[in-house]
Protein backbone atom coordinates (compact mmCIF):
# COMPACT_ATOMS: atom_id res chain seq x y z
CA UNK A 1 0.00 0.00 0.00
CA UNK A 2 1.51 3.42 -0.93
CA UNK A 3 0.72 5.97 1.34
CA UNK A 4 0.17 9.65 0.26
CA UNK A 5 1.30 13.08 1.72
CA UNK A 6 0.57 16.50 1.25
CA UNK A 7 2.54 19.28 2.82
CA UNK A 8 1.14 23.21 2.90
CA UNK A 9 4.14 25.68 4.14
CA UNK A 10 2.91 28.74 5.22
CA UNK A 11 5.78 31.39 6.35
CA UNK A 12 9.41 32.36 5.58
CA UNK A 13 12.13 30.41 4.23
CA UNK A 14 12.93 28.73 7.63
CA UNK A 15 9.62 27.42 7.18
CA UNK A 16 10.09 26.02 3.54
CA UNK A 17 13.74 24.30 4.75
CA UNK A 18 11.59 22.84 7.44
CA UNK A 19 9.00 21.02 5.01
CA UNK A 20 11.53 19.34 3.24
CA UNK A 21 12.65 18.04 6.90
CA UNK A 22 9.16 16.81 6.91
CA UNK A 23 9.11 15.34 3.82
CA UNK A 24 12.56 13.88 4.75
CA UNK A 25 11.05 12.33 7.96
CA UNK A 26 7.96 11.24 7.12
CA UNK A 27 9.33 8.96 3.92
CA UNK A 28 11.14 7.65 6.87
CA UNK A 29 7.90 6.49 7.78
CA UNK A 30 6.29 5.17 5.02
CA UNK A 31 4.35 7.98 3.08
CA UNK A 32 6.13 7.55 -0.27
CA UNK A 33 3.65 9.44 -2.84
CA UNK A 34 3.02 13.23 -2.75
CA UNK A 35 -0.57 13.91 -3.89
CA UNK A 36 -3.08 16.60 -4.19
CA UNK A 37 -4.70 17.02 -0.54
CA UNK A 38 -8.35 15.29 -1.49
CA UNK A 39 -6.12 12.17 -1.83
CA UNK A 40 -3.95 12.38 0.86
CA UNK A 41 -3.40 9.97 3.83
CA UNK A 42 -1.67 12.78 5.72
CA UNK A 43 -1.59 16.09 5.86
CA UNK A 44 0.98 18.18 7.55
CA UNK A 45 0.04 22.00 7.74
CA UNK A 46 3.80 23.74 8.72
CA UNK A 47 2.27 27.16 10.12
CA UNK A 48 4.18 30.44 10.39
CA UNK A 49 2.50 33.24 13.28
CA UNK A 50 4.92 36.23 12.66
CA UNK A 51 1.75 38.53 12.11
CA UNK A 52 -1.87 37.78 12.88
CA UNK A 53 -2.89 37.36 9.49
CA UNK A 54 -1.03 34.38 9.76
CA UNK A 55 -2.45 33.14 12.45
CA UNK A 56 -6.13 33.41 10.68
CA UNK A 57 -4.93 31.37 7.61
CA UNK A 58 -3.81 28.72 9.73
CA UNK A 59 -7.23 28.57 11.46
CA UNK A 60 -9.32 28.80 8.24
CA UNK A 61 -7.57 26.01 6.62
CA UNK A 62 -7.92 23.51 9.52
CA UNK A 63 -11.56 24.30 9.57
CA UNK A 64 -11.89 23.42 6.12
CA UNK A 65 -10.18 20.36 6.75
CA UNK A 66 -12.96 18.58 9.17
CA UNK A 67 -14.58 17.40 5.88
CA UNK A 68 -11.88 15.82 4.70
CA UNK A 69 -11.44 14.16 8.20
CA UNK A 70 -15.06 12.85 7.80
CA UNK A 71 -14.70 11.83 4.18
CA UNK A 72 -11.49 9.43 5.74
CA UNK A 73 -11.71 8.98 9.29
CA UNK A 74 -8.17 7.55 8.90
CA UNK A 75 -6.91 10.64 7.40
CA UNK A 76 -3.96 11.97 9.83
CA UNK A 77 -3.79 15.94 10.36
CA UNK A 78 -0.67 17.20 11.36
CA UNK A 79 0.07 20.50 12.35
CA UNK A 80 3.84 21.88 12.70
CA UNK A 81 5.53 25.02 12.99
CA UNK A 82 5.50 28.28 14.61
CA UNK A 83 2.08 28.76 15.34
CA UNK A 84 2.25 24.94 16.44
CA UNK A 85 4.66 25.99 19.17
CA UNK A 86 2.84 29.07 19.87
CA UNK A 87 -1.31 27.74 20.11
CA UNK A 88 -0.32 23.92 20.37
CA UNK A 89 -3.09 23.25 23.26
CA UNK A 90 -5.26 25.32 21.81
CA UNK A 91 -5.08 23.81 18.55
CA UNK A 92 -5.96 20.51 19.73
CA UNK A 93 -8.68 21.44 21.78
CA UNK A 94 -10.50 23.44 19.14
CA UNK A 95 -10.07 21.12 16.00
CA UNK A 96 -11.19 17.38 17.34
CA UNK A 97 -9.53 16.43 14.04
CA UNK A 98 -6.26 17.49 13.90
CA UNK A 99 -4.04 14.48 15.40
CA UNK A 100 -0.62 15.79 16.24
CA UNK A 101 0.93 18.90 17.30
CA UNK A 102 4.61 19.12 16.40
CA UNK A 103 6.43 22.37 17.40
CA UNK A 104 10.03 23.66 16.06
CA UNK A 105 12.42 21.68 17.92
CA UNK A 106 10.45 18.03 18.02
CA UNK A 107 10.61 17.36 14.51
CA UNK A 108 12.86 14.40 14.83
CA UNK A 109 9.63 12.58 16.58
CA UNK A 110 7.64 12.83 14.38
CA UNK A 111 8.28 9.10 12.59
CA UNK A 112 7.62 7.83 16.01
CA UNK A 113 4.39 9.71 16.59
CA UNK A 114 3.02 9.14 12.99
CA UNK A 115 3.45 5.44 13.37
CA UNK A 116 1.46 5.55 16.85
CA UNK A 117 -1.00 7.64 15.95
CA UNK A 118 -1.86 5.58 12.61
CA UNK A 119 -2.01 2.43 15.23
CA UNK A 120 -3.47 3.46 18.41
CA UNK A 121 -5.68 7.42 17.36
CA UNK A 122 -4.11 8.69 19.80
CA UNK A 123 -3.62 12.93 19.70
CA UNK A 124 -0.36 14.28 20.83
CA UNK A 125 0.67 17.54 21.73
CA UNK A 126 4.74 17.91 21.05
CA UNK A 127 6.13 21.58 21.65
CA UNK A 128 8.69 21.63 24.35
CA UNK A 129 11.83 24.15 23.54
CA UNK A 130 14.37 21.36 24.32
CA UNK A 131 17.57 21.54 22.60
CA UNK A 132 16.81 20.72 18.62
CA UNK A 133 18.73 17.69 17.07
CA UNK A 134 20.22 19.94 13.51
CA UNK A 135 22.36 17.03 12.12
CA UNK A 136 21.31 13.98 10.59
CA UNK A 137 17.83 14.46 9.91
CA UNK A 138 16.71 13.80 6.49
CA UNK A 139 15.48 16.55 3.83
CA UNK A 140 14.42 15.99 0.64
CA UNK A 141 14.96 19.72 -1.53
CA UNK A 142 12.34 20.73 -4.39
CA UNK A 143 15.36 21.64 -6.20
CA UNK A 144 18.09 19.92 -7.73
CA UNK A 145 20.23 23.29 -8.17
CA UNK A 146 19.72 25.75 -5.04
CA UNK A 147 19.23 24.72 -1.61
CA UNK A 148 18.45 26.09 1.78
CA UNK A 149 21.61 25.52 4.82
CA UNK A 150 20.38 26.25 8.10
CA UNK A 151 23.68 27.14 10.19
CA UNK A 152 21.65 28.41 13.73
CA UNK A 153 18.28 28.36 14.88
CA UNK A 154 16.80 30.75 17.36
CA UNK A 155 17.36 34.20 18.17
CA UNK A 156 18.51 36.23 21.04
CA UNK A 157 17.42 39.77 19.93
CA UNK A 158 14.38 40.12 21.54
CA UNK A 159 13.09 42.83 19.02
CA UNK A 160 9.58 44.17 20.61
CA UNK A 161 7.45 43.86 18.23
CA UNK A 162 8.80 40.05 17.17
CA UNK A 163 7.26 36.40 18.66
CA UNK A 164 10.11 34.41 16.83
CA UNK A 165 12.16 33.94 20.48
CA UNK A 166 9.42 32.83 21.59
CA UNK A 167 8.57 30.23 19.10
CA UNK A 168 12.02 29.20 17.77
CA UNK A 169 13.98 29.47 21.35
CA UNK A 170 17.29 30.96 21.76
CA UNK A 171 19.86 31.13 19.17
CA UNK A 172 22.10 28.14 18.81
CA UNK A 173 24.59 27.45 16.30
CA UNK A 174 25.50 24.60 14.55
CA UNK A 175 28.95 23.40 14.06
CA UNK A 176 31.00 24.44 11.06
CA UNK A 177 32.18 20.79 10.05
CA UNK A 178 28.63 19.65 10.06
CA UNK A 179 27.48 23.36 7.98
CA UNK A 180 30.70 22.68 5.35
CA UNK A 181 30.02 18.77 4.89
CA UNK A 182 25.57 20.06 3.93
CA UNK A 183 27.36 22.32 1.71
CA UNK A 184 30.08 19.51 -0.35
CA UNK A 185 27.15 16.75 -0.10
CA UNK A 186 24.27 19.18 -2.15
CA UNK A 187 27.38 20.22 -4.07
CA UNK A 188 28.35 16.47 -5.03
CA UNK A 189 24.67 16.08 -5.95
CA UNK A 190 25.41 18.89 -8.56
CA UNK A 191 23.76 21.50 -6.81
CA UNK A 192 25.67 25.20 -7.14
CA UNK A 193 23.54 27.65 -5.46
CA UNK A 194 23.16 28.08 -1.60
CA UNK A 195 21.36 30.10 0.57
CA UNK A 196 22.62 30.18 4.44
CA UNK A 197 19.59 30.11 7.03
CA UNK A 198 19.01 32.13 10.35
CA UNK A 199 16.85 34.12 12.28
CA UNK A 200 19.84 36.44 12.72
CA UNK A 201 22.31 34.79 10.11
CA UNK A 202 25.19 37.06 10.79
CA UNK A 203 24.70 36.51 14.54
CA UNK A 204 26.54 33.22 14.26
CA UNK A 205 29.33 31.58 16.17
CA UNK A 206 28.10 34.42 19.23
CA UNK A 207 26.75 31.37 21.02
CA UNK A 208 30.13 29.35 20.71
CA UNK A 209 32.93 31.49 19.92
CA UNK A 210 34.63 28.26 18.97
CA UNK A 211 33.13 27.99 15.58
CA UNK A 212 34.65 31.16 14.55
CA UNK A 213 32.41 34.23 13.21
CA UNK A 214 29.87 34.74 9.98
CA UNK A 215 32.73 35.76 8.21
CA UNK A 216 34.93 32.86 9.00
CA UNK A 217 32.07 30.49 7.74
CA UNK A 218 31.71 32.39 4.49
CA UNK A 219 35.25 32.24 3.74
CA UNK A 220 35.16 28.56 4.37
CA UNK A 221 32.47 27.94 2.62
CA UNK A 222 33.34 30.31 -0.83
CA UNK A 223 36.38 27.62 -1.23
CA UNK A 224 33.74 24.57 -1.97
CA UNK A 225 34.67 23.62 -5.83
CA UNK A 226 32.19 23.11 -7.78
CA UNK A 227 29.58 26.04 -6.13
CA UNK A 228 28.72 28.87 -7.94
CA UNK A 229 26.24 30.97 -5.48
CA UNK A 230 26.05 32.30 -2.07
CA UNK A 231 23.40 33.85 -0.46
CA UNK A 232 22.31 34.30 3.11
CA UNK A 233 19.28 35.65 5.03
CA UNK A 234 18.53 37.52 6.93
CA UNK A 235 21.41 39.52 9.26
CA UNK A 236 20.95 42.18 11.43
CA UNK A 237 21.96 45.64 10.78
CA UNK A 238 23.78 45.58 13.96
CA UNK A 239 26.14 42.95 13.46
CA UNK A 240 27.35 44.56 9.66
CA UNK A 241 30.96 46.42 10.02
CA UNK A 242 33.44 47.52 7.61
CA UNK A 243 35.45 44.22 8.20
CA UNK A 244 32.50 41.93 7.76
CA UNK A 245 31.86 43.99 4.52
CA UNK A 246 35.16 43.75 2.88
CA UNK A 247 35.37 40.14 3.60
CA UNK A 248 31.54 39.71 1.63
CA UNK A 249 33.48 42.05 -1.37
CA UNK A 250 36.36 39.12 -1.44
CA UNK A 251 34.40 36.36 -1.58
CA UNK A 252 33.78 35.14 -5.49
CA UNK A 253 30.57 33.47 -4.62
CA UNK A 254 28.96 35.55 -2.61
CA UNK A 255 26.41 37.01 -4.76
CA UNK A 256 26.01 41.13 -4.54
CA UNK A 257 22.63 41.15 -3.07
CA UNK A 258 21.74 41.57 0.71
CA UNK A 259 18.29 41.75 1.93
CA UNK A 260 18.87 44.31 5.58
CA UNK A 261 15.64 44.51 7.83
CA UNK A 262 15.28 48.12 8.50
CA UNK A 263 11.80 48.06 9.94
CA UNK A 264 11.62 51.86 10.40
CA UNK A 265 13.04 54.90 9.31
CA UNK A 266 12.54 56.95 12.51
CA UNK A 267 15.17 56.90 15.40
CA UNK A 268 13.07 56.89 18.22
CA UNK A 269 10.32 54.13 16.52
CA UNK A 270 13.51 51.83 16.32
CA UNK A 271 14.51 52.51 19.74
CA UNK A 272 10.83 51.43 20.81
CA UNK A 273 11.23 48.38 18.37
CA UNK A 274 14.19 47.21 20.04
CA UNK A 275 16.27 47.52 17.20
CA UNK A 276 19.79 49.26 18.54
CA UNK A 277 20.78 51.12 15.66
CA UNK A 278 20.27 54.45 14.38
CA UNK A 279 18.79 55.78 10.54
CA UNK A 280 22.26 57.16 9.95
CA UNK A 281 23.52 53.64 10.98
CA UNK A 282 21.69 52.12 8.38
CA UNK A 283 22.74 54.46 5.80
CA UNK A 284 26.50 54.14 6.56
CA UNK A 285 25.97 50.28 6.28
CA UNK A 286 24.33 50.93 2.69
CA UNK A 287 27.12 53.59 2.22
CA UNK A 288 30.08 51.10 2.72
CA UNK A 289 27.90 48.15 0.72
CA UNK A 290 27.87 49.97 -2.52
CA UNK A 291 31.11 50.95 -1.80
CA UNK A 292 32.79 47.68 -1.64
CA UNK A 293 30.90 46.01 -3.37
CA UNK A 294 29.24 47.77 -7.07
CA UNK A 295 26.24 47.09 -7.95
CA UNK A 296 25.03 45.50 -5.37
CA UNK A 297 20.77 45.24 -4.76
CA UNK A 298 19.97 45.95 -1.28
CA UNK A 299 16.39 44.96 -0.10
CA UNK A 300 14.60 45.54 3.42
CA UNK A 301 11.61 44.67 5.80
CA UNK A 302 9.54 47.68 7.18
CA UNK A 303 6.77 48.04 9.23
CA UNK A 304 4.66 50.73 9.75
CA UNK A 305 1.63 51.47 12.48
CA UNK A 306 4.30 50.44 14.77
CA UNK A 307 2.53 51.34 18.37
CA UNK A 308 3.00 55.19 19.32
CA UNK A 309 4.09 56.20 15.78
CA UNK A 310 3.16 59.41 14.49
CA UNK A 311 1.92 60.66 11.24
CA UNK A 312 5.40 62.69 11.11
CA UNK A 313 7.61 59.81 12.50
CA UNK A 314 6.32 57.72 9.17
CA UNK A 315 6.56 60.28 6.90
CA UNK A 316 10.68 60.29 8.43
CA UNK A 317 10.27 56.65 7.05
CA UNK A 318 8.88 57.59 3.37
CA UNK A 319 11.61 60.76 3.04
CA UNK A 320 14.15 58.16 4.08
CA UNK A 321 13.19 55.26 1.73
CA UNK A 322 13.46 58.20 -0.72
CA UNK A 323 16.66 59.28 0.15
CA UNK A 324 18.24 55.96 0.03
CA UNK A 325 16.72 54.15 -2.38
CA UNK A 326 16.85 50.38 -1.65
CA UNK A 327 15.75 47.95 -4.38
CA UNK A 328 12.85 46.62 -2.78
CA UNK A 329 11.19 45.85 0.43
CA UNK A 330 8.46 43.31 2.14
CA UNK A 331 6.36 46.04 3.77
CA UNK A 332 3.50 45.27 6.51
CA UNK A 333 1.45 46.73 8.90
CA UNK A 334 2.33 46.25 12.46
CA UNK A 335 0.24 43.60 13.91
CA UNK A 336 0.16 42.63 17.22
CA UNK A 337 1.71 39.36 18.84
CA UNK A 338 0.45 38.41 22.26
CA UNK A 339 3.49 37.84 24.32
CA UNK A 340 5.88 40.55 22.81
CA UNK A 341 6.53 43.88 24.67
CA UNK A 342 5.05 46.00 22.04
CA UNK A 343 1.37 44.37 22.81
CA UNK A 344 1.59 46.80 26.28
CA UNK A 345 2.36 50.00 24.91
CA UNK A 346 0.41 52.79 24.90
CA UNK A 347 -1.02 54.41 21.76
CA UNK A 348 -2.17 52.17 19.29
CA UNK A 349 -2.29 53.13 15.63
CA UNK A 350 -5.68 52.97 13.96
CA UNK A 351 -6.24 50.19 11.60
CA UNK A 352 -7.47 52.31 9.04
CA UNK A 353 -4.36 54.79 9.24
CA UNK A 354 -2.04 51.62 9.62
CA UNK A 355 -3.10 50.59 6.21
CA UNK A 356 -2.99 54.03 4.51
CA UNK A 357 0.12 54.26 5.90
CA UNK A 358 1.16 50.83 3.81
CA UNK A 359 -0.16 51.55 1.17
CA UNK A 360 1.73 55.19 0.17
CA UNK A 361 4.73 52.91 1.39
CA UNK A 362 4.42 50.45 -0.82
CA UNK A 363 3.59 53.23 -4.08
CA UNK A 364 6.99 54.68 -2.81
CA UNK A 365 8.92 51.53 -2.89
CA UNK A 366 7.37 50.36 -6.13
CA UNK A 367 8.32 53.93 -7.88
CA UNK A 368 11.74 53.18 -6.74
CA UNK A 369 12.46 49.52 -7.72
CA UNK A 370 11.27 50.20 -11.18
CA UNK A 371 13.30 52.94 -11.51
CA UNK A 372 15.61 50.89 -10.49
CA UNK A 373 14.53 48.28 -12.92
CA UNK A 374 14.06 50.36 -16.12
CA UNK A 375 17.36 51.13 -15.79
CA UNK A 376 18.57 48.10 -16.17
CA UNK A 377 16.51 47.09 -18.99
CA UNK A 378 19.21 46.06 -22.05
CA UNK A 379 22.35 44.69 -20.20
CA UNK A 380 23.09 41.35 -19.95
CA UNK A 381 23.13 39.39 -16.91
CA UNK A 382 24.20 36.05 -15.27
CA UNK A 383 20.56 34.13 -14.41
CA UNK A 384 20.07 30.24 -12.50
CA UNK A 385 17.20 29.02 -14.14
CA UNK A 386 15.48 27.57 -11.36
CA UNK A 387 11.99 26.24 -13.03
CA UNK A 388 9.58 26.17 -15.55
CA UNK A 389 7.57 28.93 -15.39
CA UNK A 390 4.25 28.27 -14.10
CA UNK A 391 2.27 30.21 -16.14
CA UNK A 392 3.81 29.63 -19.82
CA UNK A 393 5.73 26.14 -20.02
CA UNK A 394 7.76 27.88 -22.47
CA UNK A 395 9.44 30.41 -19.87
CA UNK A 396 11.92 29.24 -17.70
CA UNK A 397 12.11 31.12 -14.46
CA UNK A 398 15.67 31.82 -12.80
CA UNK A 399 17.12 34.62 -10.53
CA UNK A 400 20.33 36.82 -11.52
CA UNK A 401 23.07 37.07 -8.84
CA UNK A 402 21.49 40.78 -7.60
CA UNK A 403 17.91 38.24 -6.63
CA UNK A 404 16.60 39.66 -9.45
CA UNK A 405 14.02 37.32 -10.97
CA UNK A 406 14.05 36.77 -14.60
CA UNK A 407 11.45 34.97 -17.04
CA UNK A 408 13.19 33.71 -20.58
CA UNK A 409 12.09 31.39 -23.11
CA UNK A 410 14.18 28.50 -22.56
CA UNK A 411 13.74 24.56 -22.72
CA UNK A 412 13.35 22.49 -19.62
CA UNK A 413 16.71 20.84 -20.03
CA UNK A 414 18.68 24.56 -19.05
CA UNK A 415 16.78 24.34 -15.65
CA UNK A 416 19.81 24.11 -13.09
CA UNK A 417 22.44 25.95 -15.94
CA UNK A 418 23.77 28.96 -15.83
CA UNK A 419 22.03 31.08 -18.73
CA UNK A 420 23.47 34.67 -19.82
CA UNK A 421 20.12 36.78 -20.72
CA UNK A 422 19.36 40.22 -21.93
CA UNK A 423 16.82 42.30 -19.64
CA UNK A 424 14.01 43.07 -21.92
CA UNK A 425 11.95 45.13 -19.87
CA UNK A 426 11.68 45.78 -16.50
CA UNK A 427 8.22 45.61 -14.02
CA UNK A 428 8.28 45.65 -9.97
CA UNK A 429 8.59 41.53 -9.36
CA UNK A 430 11.70 41.68 -12.03
CA UNK A 431 12.46 41.35 -15.43
CA UNK A 432 11.47 39.66 -18.84
CA UNK A 433 14.61 38.66 -20.97
CA UNK A 434 16.19 36.51 -23.41
CA UNK A 435 18.93 34.16 -23.39
CA UNK A 436 22.17 35.38 -25.28
CA UNK A 437 24.43 32.64 -26.84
Amino acid sequence: MHLKYHILTLGCQKNEYDSQVIAGLIASAGYTEPAEIENADLIVLNTCCIRNKADVKVYGRLGQYADLKLQNPNLIIVVAGCLAQKDGKRLLSRFRHVNLVIGTRNLELLPHYLEETARTGKRRFLCDMKDMNFEHLPVLRDSSCCAWIPISEGCDCHCTYCIVPFVRGTMVSRTPENILDDVREFVSSGGLEITLLGQNVNAYGKDNPAFGNFASLLTAINGIEGLKRIRFTSPHPANFGEDFIRTMASLDKVCEHVHLPLQSGDDLVLRRMGRNYTTQDFKSIVEMLRKYIPGIAITTDIIVGFPGETAAQFENTLSFIKEIRLDGAFMFAYSEREGTAAVKMKDSVPHNDRMERLNLLIKVQNEITMSKHVSAEGSVVEVLPETVSRKNSDFLTGKTRTRAVVNFAGLPEMVGKMTNVKLLKGYTWGFMGEGVK
